[in-house]
């Protein structure tokens, strides 16, 4: 059974306060603004504002965040992906095309999604301060409020560049804020996971899926990253323990990642929690305050499902081979994707090239049908249960061996190569991966461009379809680190960044004539 839920309370626990006691006080009719109410009489106690932070998770949860858009807005943007066939929506095939424009859906529907995420966060910090009880517990709810706004700028900032940097709760209307530089939307990032770190506990045996120390210093070193700080970011990874009982280390299987069953096993930095409710419901309008949430990503990405996006055929041949000259072909290839002739149903069925839709893929210069496997349960189900099966396998956004892969980036940016080759070797000692150490005939380690080449092929092949790419590619493509461009309809001086969404350029006068280049 899974851990307790902290995701059903939705924004309407900001609003139902208010609601009860405009139903219980009649007299206050005619003195009382129902067009001004306020949190200000709830957000009284420790558990009250629990609450809403459980609000803060309810819309992480969601079909326009971690259930569905967001993992499309980031893979769409990588280039280990590829459309599965015309049953891709346009939105998304424009998203991976570069064809977008500032009324794309999905893209909006991510950025709502941030902003409602800032929006809840924001009530949080800003009424914690009323609460005088149990201050080690509003501690904690300030820290987990600081890590999810954290968490939603990073993402914004990253594909959007500098926007609107909200940190308290708009007092009206008319409270609009200008597109923040993009320094100074970073400042408060690692402001925020700064203050977490310091406050978030360690992993919690029973109260699984919230955010910890180790979650925001793991976060606070992609960020810093991102800034080109590889020294602070060294420092912030380096906090996150690997011993005792809030340590973390790699899973003997790598397919652990993936699966149901060994969902917050010790590699598990951050994960997102989901239901199957078993009925094959999914709450495709939005967020639900009354029910637990699914994942329709078993379902979009199903070789036998949907199939909307498949392995790119860069992905597919970045994985050493015999074939091409490699010592091992590594196994990770056949944890990460389904091909023609696997099984899965636990062994029972045989994949077959008419069960997926769609697009095929190239392979050593073989065509054939291949789809993603990772998060996919049809490893233990039958192709008719998995027609159409919005699934509970909770999707990992963090886990360790990204962490052993950034601080080897980061080592090897500060000269450090012996350090940043023992880290990739630490990630391919894993024991069903069991990869030859780094140095190997196809990747040499002895200088710096070399390690930076073996740390682009690790990442991708361990790290693959897991929402991590495509901000790796910003940083690299700023540092030169492609010969060729990864993105093949990628249009310098446009696609760096997304367009701010219409509808705020259209609300918001503050951002008249501050949309992105290109748009």
């Amino acid at each position: 059974m899974k851990h307790r839920k902290i995701y059903l309370l939705s924004t309407v626990i900001l609003l139902v306060i208010s609601v009860i006691v405009f139903a219980c006080k009649k007299a206050a009719l005619n003195t009382s603004d129902p067009n001004n109410l306020t949190t200000g009489n709830y957000y009284k106690t420790a558990a009250q504002l629990k609450s809403g932070v459980n609000a803060i998770y309810a819309v992480m949860h969601q079909n326009n965040l971690v259930s569905r858009e967001w993992y499309y807005l980031h893979d769409t943007r990588s280039d280990e992906v590829a459309p599965g066939g015309g049953q891709l929506e346009a939105a998304r095939l424009q998203l991976y095309n570069n064809t977008d424009d500032p009324t794309n859906p999905v893209m909006n529907s991510v950025w709502n999604g941030w902003y409602t995420v800032i929006f809840r966060a924001n009530v949080v910090t800003d009424n914690a301060p009323n609460v005088t009880d149990n201050p080690s517990d509003v501690k904690e709810s300030v820290g987990e409020a600081k890590f999810l706004r954290a968490w939603a700028y990073s993402d914004l900032v990253a594909m959007w560049g500098g926007v609107p940097l909200v940190t308290s709760v708009p007092k009206s209307p008319t409270d609009f804020k200008p597109r923040a530089s993009v320094s100074d939307v970073y400042a408060q990032i690692v402001k925020d996971l700064t203050d977490a770190a310091a406050v978030l506990p360690g992993k919690s045996a029973t109260d699984k899926g919230r955010a910890t120390a180790s979650a925001a210093n793991a976060l606070l070193g992609r960020v810093l990253m991102q800034t080109g700080d590889y020294a602070g970011a060294k420092a912030a990874f380096l906090k996150i323990p690997t011993s005792g009982a809030d340590g973390y280390s790699l899973t003997n299987r790598y397919s652990d990642n993936f699966e149901l069953a060994t969902e917050f096993n010790p590699e598990s930095i951050f994960e997102v929690v989901f239901v199957d409710k078993g009925d094959n419901g999914y709450n495709w309008g939005g967020e639900s305050a009354t029910e637990e949430q699914s994942t329709v990503r078993n379902q979009e990405y199903c070789p036998v499902a949907w199939r909307n996006l498949i392995p790119s055929d860069k992905y597919l041949n970045e994985f050493e081979s015999t074939a091409t000259g490699a010592a091992k072909t590594d196994p990770r290839f056949s944890y990460s994707v389904y091909k023609t002739g696997d099984t899965y149903n636990n062994g029972q069925s045989v994949l077959a090239d008419g069960d997926q839709n769609g697009n095929s893929s190239k392979l050593n210069g073989v065509t054939m049908k291949i789809s993603w496997r990772k998060f996919m349960i049809i490893y233990q189900e039958s192709a008719g249960t998995a027609s159409f099966h919005p699934g509970g396998n909770n999707q990992r956004i963090i886990r360790y061996s990204e962490i052993l892969l950034d601080l080897a980036e980061c080592a090897n940016e500060l000269g450090d190569i012996a350090g940043a080759t023992s880290y990739l070797n630490m990630v391919r000692a894993r024991p069903d991966v069991a990869m030859p150490p780094y140095p190997t005939a196809q990747f040499p380690v002895s200088t710096k461009t070399q390690v930076m080449a073996a740390i682009m092929h690790e990442k991708m092949v361990e790290l693959g379809d897991e929402e991590v790419r495509n901000i790796d590619i910003l940083r690299w493509r700023k540092k030169g680190y492609f010969a060729t461009e990864p993105i093949a309809a990628f249009k310098t001086g446009r696609d760096e960044l997304l367009p701010i969404p219409q509808a705020e350029i259209d609300n918001n006068p503050l951002l008249a004539g501050k949309q992105n280049p290109g748009y």
